[in-house]
């Protein structure tokens, strides 16, 4: 294995590590009924989902194929959350992943619980930045291949993301040039959906800003 990428998976393992343990927290400081910025759900969908997600690899399925995997990824969710203990679910999340999991636990987790951790942060008024350089360089090597598929819809777009005062990295091609700078945690809530809570900058091409701000993306 590339040393690089044995060291990037480490890293990012040991992140995601402390972003569980935070997330874990968060839920049960907020409570199972509190609001969270993923549309109709609860922070006990969230801890739910979490825990769906690294166990059921049926309910896995319909978090990226449509139509029936997403409609009974959905009601799982949502029977779990009304159904099971909200400290029993926290607590199987901050246990760690199953073993099967644990090899890919930074490139699987590491993203996806800072997006969640957000979620909670940002569903009520008063929120701030994290400021955590060591943690936005951890997630910065995933942003580029996650970015591409989650903008796999977009029209005729020539994307490239930025860190502030750093080198674009070119994501697609299209004609319609367009940059989205960010920190990598901003750019992630913005590609996971997050588009009115991320602090981004959008800069290109008119119609392809407008197409980056509206068209569908995510998973």
């Amino acid at each position: 294995m590339d040393t690089r990428l044995l060291s990037t998976t480490t890293v990012s393992a040991e992140h995601a590590q402390a972003e569980r343990g935070l997330l874990c927290d968060l839920m049960l400081e907020a409570g199972p009924d509190a609001p969270t910025l993923c549309e109709g759900w609860t922070t006990a969908h969230l801890a739910a989902h979490l825990c769906l997600r690294e166990r059921r690899l049926d309910v896995g399925l319909g978090l990226v194929l449509p139509g029936p995997f997403a409609h009974y990824t959905a009601w799982t969710t949502d029977r779990v959350a009304q159904r099971a203990p909200f400290e029993r679910l926290v607590s199987r999340i901050r246990s760690g992943p199953p073993t099967l999991v644990r090899p890919i636990d930074g490139p699987m987790n590491l993203l996806e619980f800072f997006v969640h951790i957000e979620d909670i942060r940002r569903a009520v008024e008063g929120w701030s930045l994290r400021e955590n350089e060591v943690l936005q360089d951890a997630l910065w090597p995933f942003q580029r291949s996650r970015t591409k598929m989650q903008t796999r819809r977009l029209d005729d777009v020539d994307l490239s993301i930025a860190r502030p005062g750093g080198p674009s990295v070119h994501v697609r091609s299209g004609s319609r040039q367009v940059t989205v700078t960010g920190e990598p945690g901003e750019l992630a809530l913005y590609f996971f959906g997050r588009r009115d809570h991320a602090v981004v900058d959008l800069d290109g091409d008119p119609e392809g800003i407008r197409e980056v701000s509206t068209a569908p993306i995510g998973f």
